[in-house]
């Protein structure tokens, strides 16, 4: 098997429930959905990305505790957008009072709205030009700062 990302072109669009029931199935696997069903699969990271993340998430946390701006999600969070993708950023925050309410009660149900800042850090196989489009998107459905 080779090391690029495997991308399934959907015959039909996944719902949430099948998404979530995919990922759960496969938790070694990281599943994401494109706005036109394309479901994309990412493999695990090296070392360096699997740091950077953590770190970003820590400090990003650390901040936003500090200044009690609101909630962090990891990257396991999957966020429904408004053009119906699922992303799992690195790393997301969403401003206090922003989120639906009982949220926090439902454990397989995607969060419905776009975060408020995401972090997407670039691994060895991710290709700069599919990051920046996947920050334009998140931007156009509502994120309002991303790195």
């Amino acid at each position: 098997m080779n090391s690029e990302k495997i991308t399934v072109q959907s015959l039909y669009t996944v719902t949430d429930e099948e998404l979530m029931l995919m990922s759960s199935q496969n938790p070694e696997l990281r599943f994401e959905r494109n706005a036109n069903g394309t479901l994309e699969t990412m493999r695990p990271t090296g070392g360096i990305s699997g740091n950077r993340e953590i770190k970003a998430g820590a400090y990003l946390f650390n901040w936003v505790e500090s200044q009690n701006l609101g909630e962090v999600f990891g990257p396991s969070t999957g966020f429904r957008l408004a053009n119906t993708a699922v992303r799992s950023p690195d790393a997301a925050f969403v401003a206090k009072g922003r989120l639906p309410e009982g949220w926090d009660q439902q454990e397989d149900k995607f969060i419905n709205l776009a975060p408020d800042f995401v972090i997407e850090i670039r691994s060895k196989n991710d290709s700069l030009a599919k990051l920046k489009a996947k920050m334009e998107e998140y931007i156009i459905n509502g994120v309002q700062l991303g790195c």
